[in-house]
């Protein structure tokens, strides 16, 4: 399609859950639904949904750190391919920064670099500190991201051998407040119990994982609007991970398995509360990229409705990040698939076109 050239979307344009139009254009890039006088004319006929979210996703980081610009384009390029043309890069020790100039890769929020306690997390990937300095670094990292900064807030602890909590909450209390502010949201890596009471009371804003809410936690995470991104495809490889730290940490072992045993009635108690919960893959680290598909359906077998889901991956996690949807005049990012996604998740799993900023690129 050439950069003069009109796209027209008809079918089903699903705006919003209940918002349904029969079509929309694509005018220099961006959201028109007022039928131009062009010739020049492309139709894509499906169903149309704004392009994914992936709230939990690092670009630039593989198992073992920081990865060349090239292996970051690939992650980046199936991601896109997958539907996913807004990420949230949950921490990344890779400057990405050369993405923003390429109209042809998703769009990343970025929330800086892991920041976690010395010895507390997976090797070269974080800023590993102590509690001290745990302000200085928030700032900093407040300042170099794009309005979210990323703690791990937990981590096995090798003298008892089971996660623990990494920061005072003291400390996690000013380093929130310095975040905040200088304008930007604080999440944190939690998979146990004991850090997300001082963390939600410290005034975080967001939790990732979150296997550790229990029915004392729930009800303060909804009283104060804490959202959680659950990445079940990455729970998913917690009786791996279990089976391989068995000998020598076995508290670990068995707390890893009993978490991931009640992952989806903990997700969807969490939702029954009124908690935001919104898609995330965690993809990145060991997880390959594209997985936004099996997410939302590992929401949907949680007990969310499939609806729900759905906004969990597009309107509603846009919404919660500041970015516009199939609004008039919004940039063309959008997905259009065979069937309507509302009735079954599964058609995510194979899109029929991606646009990106107005140009078909899948």
């Amino acid at each position: 399609m050439s950069d003069q050239a009109v796209l027209h979307v008809k079918g089903r344009v699903l705006v919003g859950a209940d918002d349904v139009r029969d079509e929309l254009w694509v005018v220099g890039g961006r959201i028109s639904y007022e039928r131009p006088g062009a010739r020049d004319i492309r139709t894509v006929e499906g169903w149309a949904l704004p392009g994914l979210v992936d709230a939990h996703c690092h670009v630039g980081l593989d198992a073992h750190g920081p990865v060349p610009d090239d292996v970051s384009e690939k992650q980046a390029l199936t991601d896109r391919e997958a539907g996913t043309l807004l990420i949230r890069d949950a921490g990344s020790p890779s400057d990405t920064r050369w993405i923003d100039d390429r109209a042809d890769l998703p769009k990343i929020i970025r929330a800086g670099r892991h920041i976690a306690r010395t010895r507390r997390y997976i090797r070269n990937y974080a800023h590993e500190i102590e509690p001290e300095d745990l302000v200085a670094y928030v700032a900093q990292e407040a300042r170099r991201g794009d309005g979210w900064v990323k703690l791990v807030g937990d981590w096995i602890d090798r003298e008892t051998g089971d996660l623990s909590a990494c920061w005072p909450r003291e400390a996690a209390a000013a380093a929130i407040a310095e975040a905040h502010r200088l304008g930007a949201r604080v999440t944190a890596h939690c998979f146990a119990e004991d850090s997300l009471r001082d963390l939600v009371e410290a005034g975080i804003d967001c939790v990732e994982h979150a296997t550790g809410l229990t029915e004392e936690t729930i009800p303060l995470f909804a009283s104060r609007g804490v959202a959680i991104v659950p990445t079940l495809v990455n729970i998913a490889t917690f009786p791996r991970l279990a089976a391989g730290g068995e000998t020598k940490f076995p508290l670990w072992s068995a707390h890893m398995r009993a978490l991931h045993e009640r992952r989806y009635d903990t997700v969807r108690a969490a939702y029954d509360a009124g908690v935001p919960v919104y898609v995330g893959t965690d993809a990145g680290g060991s997880l390959a990229h594209g997985l936004v598909a099996g997410e939302v359906a590992e929401l949907v077998t949680a007990g969310i409705p499939p609806v729900e889901a759905l906004s969990a991956t597009a309107w509603g996690a846009r919404r919660w990040l500041g970015r516009p949807g199939l609004d008039e005049g919004a940039p063309a990012d959008l997905v259009v698939y065979e069937g309507d996604p509302r009735a079954d998740v599964r058609v995510l799993a194979a899109p029929r076109r991606v646009v990106l900023n107005g140009r078909v690129v899948g």
